[in-house]
């Protein structure tokens, strides 16, 4: 087990924001992945372009990219970022079937954008089941997770 102590909770056991004003500022980057399981008459409609609320991957683009933003606004103990980039990539499986979706978040800084880009496709992903929720209300959000890390003192860090 790791023996590092939790970073959010100061030495009195009471929740704090961590003070990262003393980092080094290096490029950071973060990748996170997951995907919501429709049935396959769902991701034919969407495909076609017969969902009533509109093109639901780039809405949940958009979505996502705006989550990643306000990662602060919604995560308590996060640090507002100057972000340099943002990419939320959706793309239709038959095989899942569903929306596998993926998001990479870049800064030059002094913490990481992990929550930022976990964020991102959690929103996308609550976004494509409230585009498609009209049609099928049985989606199932999953796996969403942090596939890659990379800057800062705990160094880079790959998950598949």
């Amino acid at each position: 087990m790791n023996s590092k102590k939790l970073s959010h909770i100061d030495s009195n056991g009471a929740a704090h924001m961590v003070d990262v004003g003393a980092k080094v500022s290096s490029q950071r980057i973060a990748k996170a992945k997951g995907q919501i399981v429709l049935r396959l008459e769902t991701v034919k409609l969407i495909r076609d372009g017969l969902m009533k609320k509109g093109d639901v991957l780039t809405v949940a683009q958009i979505a996502g990219i705006q989550a990643a933003k306000r990662t602060s606004d919604l995560i308590p103990l996060c640090h507002p970022l100057a972000i340099n980039q943002i990419s939320v990539f959706l793309e239709l499986d038959d095989n899942l079937p569903g929306v596998l979706i993926e998001s990479t978040v870049k800064t030059y800084g002094n913490t990481g954008v992990e929550m930022e880009a976990l964020t991102a496709v959690s929103i996308a992903a609550l976004t494509v089941y409230d585009m498609v929720k009209a049609v099928e209300k049985t989606g199932r959000i999953e796996n969403i997770r942090l596939v890659e890390k990379r800057g800062g003192n705990s160094g880079d860090i790959f998950n598949v």
